[in-house]
């Protein structure tokens, strides 16, 4: 909480509510014009465009460590694999990220974000196994009824060192995002606050074997990724949902 120079607006007054450690992240970004998904990005949100393009990125992680502000972390609870499918979007001149849909390989997480946070969280199959070569085998398949069935089968590893991406370029500009927004049953735009330091980022190999995320979202087959990244493991805070309006909620 000390490493805050990095963050384009000050961390929120109130406590944090959850954390959790981010591991084994790969990210896959495909660029789209911003006509290929205005219509799936709820009309209350501004699609933030890099250089005039959208872009969509799906994020297959590890989440460890999980529990909630003063408690610890519980065994058969805090660990489980995440796969989220993404773009990014702007509230009122911040820019956040905005998410197509997220599978999870644990029941209570799913149903504790869906409620709490109004999230298109699914429950899934899903495994993580770590390589005899240190790289990652990922495997989800969409369990869940309220949502098509997706799913996504990939190997990846590092391939170079891990560096900060520069200021003004795209991957800094993908990654480097401190706030969710989301739209409830009512119609009412929602924004969670997150807080963790600045992401490193390596080159990666990689093997997508088959993925129907996108297309389970409406978004199509979007075909082979244009950029792919590996990260560090990465600590994170996430504080309760707020309602945005008349271009404040909380701020």
């Amino acid at each position: 909480m000390r490493d805050v120079g990095h963050r384009p607006w000050p961390l929120p007054l109130l406590p944090w509510v959850m954390s959790q450690r981010w591991s084994r992240l790969l990210f896959l970004h495909w660029r789209l014009a911003p006509e290929a998904i205005r219509a799936r990005v709820p009309s209350a949100l501004e699609l933030d465009l890099f250089d005039g393009a959208a872009w969509v990125s799906m994020t297959p992680f590890l989440i460890t460590r999980a529990r909630p502000r003063g408690f610890p972390s519980l065994p058969g609870l805090s660990t489980f694999p995440e796969l989220n499918c993404r773009t990014y979007v702007r509230l009122h001149g911040r820019p956040g990220v905005y998410f197509f849909s997220l599978d999870a390989g644990s029941r209570i997480a799913v149903e504790a974000a869906r409620r709490f946070y109004h999230l298109p969280y699914f429950n899934a199959d899903m495994s993580v196994r770590v390589r005899g070569d240190g790289g990652t085998e990922y495997d989800s398949a969409r369990t869940d009824g309220r949502a098509p069935g997706a799913v996504f089968r990939a190997s990846y590893g590092q391939t170079g060192s891990l560096e900060l991406p520069r200021p003004g370029t795209l991957d800094r500009w993908l990654v480097e995002r401190y706030c969710l927004f989301a739209v409830n049953g009512a119609g009412r735009a929602t924004r969670t606050e997150i807080h963790h330091r600045p992401w490193q980022l390596g080159k990666a190999w990689w093997e997508v074997r088959e993925n129907t995320v996108p297309a389970a979202a409406g978004l199509g087959d979007l075909g082979k990724p244009e950029r792919a990244v590996l990260t560090a493991p990465l600590d994170v805070a996430v504080w309760w949902p707020e309602r945005v309006e008349n271009g404040r909620g909380g701020d």
